[in-house]
């Protein structure tokens, strides 16, 4: 199993709207360093879904439902698309401010590159975003 993290603007699509859906395709995403990481996610792969913008933080656990597939809103057929399924909302967001302050997550990759909007995440690094949501 691996480990991701997926962005997105709460005012164009958030926790709530996927929560609500029950089930959501994850779009959009243009970057290609970003496509790559979605052409590599697996069923059953665990995402956290992290809201930009104002909030900036982690919010949500998804699972990956349906991997890889054209992306419906790219007319140039180049990029792709997955499934995601809410699984549970983090007792407590975790701030990209307590990320960067914590020096187990100093190798997380949105700390680098923040304006990447698909990543991956480790082990290490997934249980202890986990432990911080409970603190």
């Amino acid at each position: 199993m691996q480990y991701w993290l997926l962005k997105s603007e709460p005012e164009e699509y958030s926790w709530d709207d996927l929560v609500r859906q029950g089930r959501g395709v994850w779009d959009g995403v243009r970057n290609p360093q970003a496509a790559n990481y979605m052409r590599q996610m697996r069923l059953k792969d665990l995402a956290y879904f992290y809201h930009t913008g104002k909030e900036k933080a982690i919010v949500g656990v998804m699972e990956v439902v349906r991997t890889a597939f054209p992306d419906p809103t790219d007319s140039a057929a180049r990029f792709v698309a997955i499934e995601v399924l809410p699984l549970q909302k983090l007792a407590n967001p975790v701030s990209l401010s307590v990320m960067r302050q914590d020096s187990a997550l100093a190798g997380l990759l949105i700390l680098r590159q923040p304006r990447l909007s698909v990543a991956p995440v480790s082990t290490k690094q997934w249980q202890r975003i986990l432990q911080l949501s409970c603190l």
